[in-house]
């Protein structure tokens, strides 16, 4: 009788571009920027604007951040995710432990499909973000449904959200603390989570609720009193209003107040990428400089031993 593995995690991230290149980015893009969950302007009016003029603006300077940030390796998405991947399966030998992108490569339905080709009978889908909204684990639950329906002899279970999970907290607090015990601390906390249009939320998508649950969290593990730390939202795209208050002005009006040193955390990523280092390690950390302050970027968990057991110990108990 066989004892090799029929139940399988399958970690999911958003996705990344393969090269820093121009064409490159322009195919990630046009993925990710395509997909209705993520801009929900009707196809007939938004795809002849995206690929007729904001592709061709935007992959080139795009292209241009990535490789600010590039590793020796690939992406850092790309590369964190399946390190951390790998530490998770380290947890979880008796589980099959795989990764996958909702854009890109691996893209996640011939990632499905490989599992099951593997015989794997039951499938745990872990969105790799924290937060529950609709433009991120909405779509990868889209995918998903999609694969099932077509293949209804697997079966597929997905965590919608982890915001509050004890174990993920703890981890989150302890890199804090070791980055504080490491480098100093600041004399404020930022937690910056990547925004959503205000409609969505005005709409009923619960992300901003999610993030608040979060922070709040973190910052109780941490021993942290209301005034000791704050929550803003970073990387607008377009004219609408997204979720505020928007973290880089909350951070010029924190250095304009006297505060002059200011650590800043993003737990709605679980690994670091473009807007974790390009955006805020490199961007708000040289307006902050400009405006007389210093801050800090505390990283992502990326593949920490603590982040890998959160997630297999949420993946293991997950509901069969």
């Amino acid at each position: 009788m066989s004892d090799a593995p029929t139940t399988a995690l399958l970690a999911v991230n958003l996705g990344t571009p393969e090269t820093p290149t121009a064409p490159a980015v322009r195919r990630y893009l046009a993925e990710f920027l395509g997909d209705r969950r993520v801009v929900s302007i009707p196809p007939l009016l938004w795809k002849p604007l995206l690929h007729g003029l904001i592709l061709p603006l935007r992959a080139g300077r795009s292209a241009e951040k990535y490789a600010q940030i590039w590793m020796p390796e690939g992406s850092p998405l790309a590369v964190h995710t399946h390190r951390l991947t790998r530490n998770i399966q380290h947890e979880m030998p008796q589980w099959r432990v795989r990764d996958a992108m909702r854009y890109g490569r691996p893209a996640l339905q011939p990632a499905l499909d490989a599992l099951a080709a593997e015989g794997m009978r039951r499938i745990v889908i872990l969105p790799l973000y924290p937060q529950y909204s609709t433009t991120t684990t909405a779509s990868v639950e889209d995918c998903v449904q999609q694969w099932q329906a077509r293949n209804p002899q697997v079966k597929v279970e997905l965590i919608r959200d982890y915001a509050e999970d004890p174990q993920w907290v703890a981890a989150v607090a302890a890199s804090i603390a070791s980055h504080w015990q490491q480098h100093g601390r600041g004399e404020k906390l930022m937690f910056s989570f990547h925004g959503i249009p205000q409609r969505l939320a005005d709409a009923g998508d619960p992300y901003p609720l999610r993030c608040q649950a979060s922070a709040q969290a973190i910052a109780a593990a941490l021993g942290l009193s209301d005034d000791q730390w704050t929550l803003a939202y970073q990387s607008r795209f377009g004219r609408e209003r997204w979720l505020e208050p928007y973290a880089e002005p909350t951070l010029w009006a924190m250095a304009e107040s006297g505060i002059k040193s200011i650590d800043v955390v993003c737990p709605g990523f679980a690994t670091d990428c473009l807007e974790t280092l390009e955006e805020v390690a490199m961007g708000f950390s040289a307006s902050l400089t400009a405006r007389g302050a210093h801050m800090r970027y505390i990283p992502c968990l990326n593949d920490a031993p603590a982040h890998a057991r959160a997630l297999a110990a949420l993946a293991t108990a997950q509901t069969t």
